[in-house]
């Protein structure tokens, strides 16, 4: 039996809540009358059972039972994520970008030495 349930595609515009992710799904269309473009969006309480989706992140949501008073949705995969919106320590960042500073002064200095005693040598 097929699966006849409304997909939807958007972004992830808050997780504040506990297993709860507000989803905001854009839709464009022509003006029926002026035919300009407009661009309309709403956001909709998409369940998220693992707490998964970070703001920023591109979901697809299905439709569903009611699960609350204002969710009628779940997500169901993770198309695209936002790489920035993960939570990466910057100190260690920074070490490591100090130590591959550091490197590379030592190999600038080792062929300055080699330069010299090559220049001596002569």
């Amino acid at each position: 039996m097929p699966n006849n349930r409304r997909r939807l595609t958007g972004s992830v515009v808050s997780n504040k809540m506990d297993k709860t992710a507000v989803v905001q799904v854009e839709h464009t269309f022509r003006h029926p009358l002026y035919g300009k473009v407009v661009r309309s969006h709403k956001r909709y309480m998409a369940h998220d059972e693992t707490n998964e989706c970070q703001i920023g992140d591109e979901v697809v949501i299905v439709e569903s039972r009611p699960i609350s008073k204002n969710k009628r949705w779940v997500v169901q995969e993770i198309v695209r994520e936002d790489l920035s919106a993960r939570t990466t320590d910057v100190s260690e960042l920074v070490e490591e970008l100090d130590e591959a500073e550091e490197a590379e002064v030592d190999e600038a200095e080792l062929d300055e030495d080699e330069a010299a005693e090559a220049e001596e040598a002569e």
